[in-house]
């Protein structure tokens, strides 16, 4: 008896993926042609290409094939809710004849969403751990999905939180995750992605035994599990046309106003922790938090040795034809975006925070990309650093440094990618004897020893540092309790 899933899969390879009769939106690179037959050619695949590869596209073209092979019936997409409008408009192009639902909106909204006679349905990781509760078994927890794809499958590294849980209850037969970065803070969250890429199906509510990740133990190798079940390419490797990213360090002191105002709120700040009964993590992170700000701007004159420095550079690029985008951590008009904005005010900037609402949003990147009198986009990184293509600047500047290194790689990567056709020059502002310097030390020692583990590691601070380690950040030497 011949088996068609067998027979399909065949018949699965580059010559099938480039058949006219897919009219594909544009051509694929010999690596995203290899993606693709990796992607349909397992029951369940870990993509984890570095940033800027396509992970996007590969993915929506296995669909498409699979769907029009009647490989699957149906699947279920979960994304950022940053990324819902790209996927969708993504989808649109490269996959027109399948039929999609957008399940967003307010709750009541949702229940025909999920109801609707449709090949993919495209939900983001906050709407789909609201609709996966009681009132609405059935339509979602109680189904079974032909396919489920989680992109930037890092939102389910932590295996106690309500949207990982629920994500792992999935029933499911093909699983894929997508990420650049599978392993952010320690070795467990690459355990729970990994678990979550094995069949669960109804009858038994078990992991399927033929397709189920074995459980890490002192015997068994995490390692050799992942070498089995990811696909990951490097940039350099694989798109070697693109032109080189630079880094650049730019160490700066602080004026004698600024230093004056960051040293009294580390006196001030460190006199408290020493007051108080218990410190906790919370209590060190406030600190931290306060003395980074001070070392982007001082709270009281707005004296900024970094808006000086980066006043002068965007000046220069700017009068050599080029054009940047500016992160960072803050929104205010004190110590972030905002208060970037008014400082760079002659060379029209655009602002994109999480204060815009999607349309805006839209709208602020449309203006970027097709008027060139915009010279700057200035991002706060957890809005901007996922999902854009900005490839019009070719300069990028971290005005002060998040917890995470891969989430300023994800950042820094809107420019650097197909389609940027310059280099791309990367400015990293750190602050000479400060919480800055020592957040940086550790933060390379701790990339340093998970380097063997997975290429790109993150780190989140909260997450992977020690109270030794933050008291050390503060230059405290008390003991923490």
């Amino acid at each position: 008896m011949t088996n068609p899933i067998s027979d399909s899969l065949s018949l699965i390879n580059e010559t099938a993926i480039r058949h006219p009769d897919y009219g594909w939106a544009g051509t694929f690179y010999p690596y995203q042609i290899e993606g693709i037959i990796a992607l349909l050619t397992h029951e369940a695949l870990l993509l984890a290409d570095d940033m800027g590869l396509g992970k996007t596209v590969q993915m929506i073209a296995a669909l498409r094939i699979m769907l029009n092979r009647k490989m699957i019936q149906n699947a279920l997409v979960i994304v950022p809710s940053g990324l819902v409008l790209q996927w969708r408009r993504e989808l649109r192009r490269w996959a027109p004849e399948i039929r999609v639902s957008t399940v967003s909106g307010p709750p009541s909204d949702r229940t025909w969403m999920w109801r609707v006679p449709a090949h993919i349905f495209l939900t983001s990781y906050d709407t789909f751990r609201q609709d996966f509760s009681n009132h609405r078994r059935g339509i979602v927890s109680e189904r079974f999905w032909d396919a489920v794809v989680l992109d930037e499958a890092q939102k389910i590294k932590n295996r106690d939180t309500a949207v990982s849980i629920k994500c792992s209850q999935i029933y499911r037969k093909k699983v894929y995750a997508l990420t650049g970065t599978p392993l952010e803070n320690h070795i467990g969250e690459l355990h729970t992605i990994l678990k979550f890429l094995s069949p669960l199906h109804p009858e038994t509510r078990q992991l399927n035994a033929s397709g189920s990740i074995p459980v890490a133990t002192p015997q068994t190798r995490l390692t050799a599990i992942h070498e089995t079940i990811q696909l990951r390419r490097k940039k350099h490797d694989v798109l070697r046309q693109l032109p080189p990213k630079n880094h650049h360090d730019v160490y700066l002191e602080l004026p004698q106003g600024q230093r004056k105002a960051y040293i009294k709120a580390w006196k001030q700040g460190v006199m408290e922790l020493r007051n108080k009964p218990k410190i906790l993590i919370t209590h060190i992170l406030a600190l931290i938090l306060r003395l980074k700000q001070i070392c982007n701007a001082c709270p009281e004159t707005g004296q900024s040795a970094k808006f000086s420095d980066l006043e002068q550079r965007i000046a220069q690029v700017t009068a050599a034809g080029h054009r940047a985008i500016v992160f960072s951590q803050f929104c205010d008009d004190h110590f972030g975006c905002h208060a970037i904005a008014r400082l760079l005010k002659q060379f029209r900037p655009l602002i994109y925070t999480g204060a815009l609402n999607s349309g805006m949003k839209e709208e602020t990147i449309k203006q970027f990309k097709t008027h060139p009198e915009h010279k700057v986009l200035i991002l706060s990184l957890r809005a901007g650093g996922l999902g854009l293509n900005l490839q019009e600047a070719n300069y990028v500047f971290h005005v002060d440094r998040w917890w995470n290194p891969a989430v300023e790689n994800q950042a820094e990567d809107r420019s650097h990618r197909m389609g940027q056709s310059l280099p791309v020059h990367v400015f990293r502002y750190l602050v000479a004897d400060s919480i800055e310097d020592r957040i940086n030390d550790i933060l390379t020692e701790k990339r340093i020893l998970f380097k063997n583990v997975v290429d790109d590691v993150s780190l989140n601070m909260k997450h992977t540092f020690t109270k030794d380690e933050l008291f050390r950040i503060l230059d405290m030497d008390i003991k923490p309790t």
